[in-house]
């Protein structure tokens, strides 16, 4: 993934987080009990911080020419995303309880997308700015 795709995905992740946040607070809460509630929150805020997390990814790829470990850890936040947050809002409003057997793997990409950064930007070299 070049920086231009990861910031627009990004930026695309971090509007549903805000639509998936408002739909909670102003939908959801009043269908679920307080535990699936606070399962559905947790689904919002991971989605959050990794959503901001594609769009520092995508900042610090412009810097370091596009790293292969860096375009692989904004992959690894999509998957989480799409995996943990995804099967959070699906167990939630349905109450699918199987998905929350799926919902570590996420995580697992999670941790993974922060590892593959921190690997990026020890080997990469800094772009120069006349480049």
């Amino acid at each position: 993934m070049k920086s231009r795709s990861i910031l627009i995905t990004g930026s695309a992740f971090m509007a549903l987080a805000v639509a998936f946040g408002a739909f909670g607070a102003h939908i959801v809460q009043d269908m679920l009990t307080p535990e699936r509630f606070d399962v559905y929150q947790t689904g919002v805020e991971y989605h959050f911080y990794h959503a901001l997390g594609l769009l520092i990814t995508g900042a610090v790829s412009m810097h370091f020419n596009n790293n292969k470990w860096i375009a692989r850890s904004a992959g690894l936040f999509i998957a989480g995303i799409l995996i943990f947050s995804g099967s959070l809002y699906v167990l939630t409003l349905t109450d699918t309880g199987w998905l929350g057997a799926i919902t570590p793997i996420g995580g697992v990409a999670f941790i993974l997308g922060w590892i593959f950064f921190a690997v990026g930007v020890a080997t990469s070299r800094v772009k120069s700015l006349d480049d």
